[in-house]
């Protein structure tokens, strides 16, 4: 299955809303860190293309047609150049927005204790770790305007790298019109879906992560 979409923009940027909609739009199925959980035996090899590289990057999205979020979009000038045909969707918004919600959600919980070892969400704490705390932000999370400076330097540089008729940038609260028109796609006359709120993300969280046990 060729990747048709690929999502250059953080977490916390309205990825897991976008996912939706590019499933409504029949661009599915959609790989999201959330897959991550449901097979985590990806973890690793997400991991490994990161350090070391592989010599197929469509291998790590067999049978997908799209890719948003974490761990793809670390990887998103690789994959830009592996899927040549594929779209670009860089979603953004405001930078001091986005390093709250990415303070108060993916930083304090992979900041805090971890879930058991083996377990499915171990599986993403970890590659959050290596991928995007280590990786993405060198170790330095906790500083917000040194993220929010690597928050920024990454859009500007999605937006020099991928060219403009590739490239939609795309702040999710839009809705479906810019999508769409991008996509080539009729608007669909379901409302534009909102998901992953701050709080949803801690409702989720929490229900999920059940007793914490262990401290990375």
């Amino acid at each position: 299955m060729t990747l048709q979409v690929l999502g250059a923009g953080f977490g916390r940027t309205g990825t897991l809303s976008l996912k939706a909609a590019l499933t409504t739009l029949g661009i599915a199925p959609c790989h999201h860190m959330v897959e991550v959980a449901s097979h985590p035996e990806q973890a690793p090899r997400w991991a490994a293309a990161a350090r070391d590289g592989v010599p197929d990057w469509r291998a790590l999205l067999k049978g997908f047609c799209a890719a948003v979020d974490w761990p793809a979009a670390a990887l998103w000038r690789e994959l830009s150049v592996d899927c040549p045909d594929a779209r670009v969707i860089l979603t953004v918004r405001d930078a001091t927005a986005w390093y709250a919600s990415f303070r108060d959600t993916i930083l304090e919980h992979t900041a805090a204790l971890a879930p058991p070892s083996g377990s499915a969400l171990r599986a993403v704490y970890d590659l959050t770790h290596e991928l995007v705390l280590d990786g993405v932000f060198a170790g330095r999370a906790d500083d917000a305007a040194y993220a929010t400076g690597v928050y920024e330097a990454h859009n500007r540089s999605v937006i020099a790298t991928i060219a403009a008729e590739r490239l939609l940038v795309y702040d999710v609260a839009a809705g479906w019109a810019p999508l769409c028109r991008f996509l080539d796609r009729p608007v669909p006359q379901a409302p534009f879906p909102r998901l992953n709120t701050r709080a949803g993300f801690l409702r989720e969280y929490f229900g999920r992560r059940g007793n914490r046990t262990a401290r990375r």
